[in-house]
């Protein structure tokens, strides 16, 4: 199989699992048995510090309590429309996603541009870019309604 056909499918495996994993009730419910494969063992993912999930993410047990901070700050996070703009390794992926805020109930689209590194059939490492991390932590954030500027205390 070619690096091209095999970074791709990996990916589209990863997201086939992912799906399956959410819709057996994900974080906490199913079991990250299925999306571990996907995973090296040493995979790295690196979310935006700002964000209610950022920080570095380092391996399976790392990327399995990613999920779970995932679900703890969205109620909702839907992929609506996903662009492949390369599709050899790193991968880099445009995704537009439509969320709500479990904290707040407050509802954003936005894009999230990954490069994602598959080596050995596995993906080993993770960069999603947001364009606005401070809007989408504030949407899971208590603000004064007078000015959305202020946190609530």
């Amino acid at each position: 199989m070619s690096p091209t056909i095999d970074a791709l499918s990996v990916l589209k495996g990863m997201y086939a699992a992912e799906a399956e994993y959410l819709a057996a009730g994900g974080p906490g419910e199913a079991s990250f048995a299925p999306l571990a494969p996907f995973f090296s063992p040493d995979v790295v993912l690196h979310q935006a510090d700002s964000l209610p999930y950022g920080g570095i993410w380092r391996g399976h047990e790392d990327m399995e309590r990613f999920f779970v901070a995932m679900s703890d700050a969205w109620d909702v996070f839907d992929m609506l429309e996903q662009s492949f703009l390369s599709v050899t390794s790193p991968l880099v992926v445009l995704t537009r996603v439509h969320v709500r805020s479990r904290a707040t109930g407050r509802e954003l689209d936005f894009p999230i541009l990954q490069t994602i590194t598959v080596e050995d059939g596995r993906i080993t490492e993770v960069r999603p870019f947001y364009w606005d991390t401070a809007a989408i932590a504030a949407a899971c954030t208590n603000y004064h309604s007078d000015d959305d500027r202020l946190p609530r205390s």
